[in-house]
């Protein structure tokens, strides 16, 4: 079994539905994807927040895949009834079904807006500090 940082029960206290059996494996699947997420993104930070980005990150992929018929991957659906047409947007970022770090989640994390940058020349001119 992967390492986790939430439990299936953590996110359950979440939801307003039971989950089936079934559903609590996706879960558990899920939560250790997310464990995976949030170490590459900051494997140091403390184990109250890596637990509470799992259950939020967990309960939005729950969440937006509880309507089935919408592709994961998809930003948008249109669906058509009498002459049937069917459109999908698939989205290059996070959407329906996927495992993401909003901007709340990384702050949590201890990331954020920091800027920065390197100069390779200050090096040469001035030296190693």
């Amino acid at each position: 079994m992967a390492t986790t940082y939430a439990t299936v029960a953590d996110v359950q206290a979440r939801m307003i539905n039971t989950m089936t059996e079934r559903q609590e494996a996706v879960c558990n699947s899920l939560l250790e994807g997310a464990a995976l997420i949030i170490d590459a993104f900051n494997v140091d930070a403390t184990a109250d927040s890596k637990k509470e980005v799992s259950v939020r990150m967990v309960q939005r992929a729950i969440a937006s895949s509880s309507m089935s018929d919408i592709p994961i991957g998809s930003t948008q659906g249109s669906i058509s009834a009498l002459n049937y047409s069917q459109s999908w947007t698939m989205g290059a970022n996070a959407s329906v079904g996927q495992l993401y770090l909003d901007r709340t989640d990384k702050r949590l994390l201890g990331g954020g807006a920091k800027i920065g940058s390197y100069s390779p020349v200050e090096e040469l001119v001035y030296g190693r500090n």
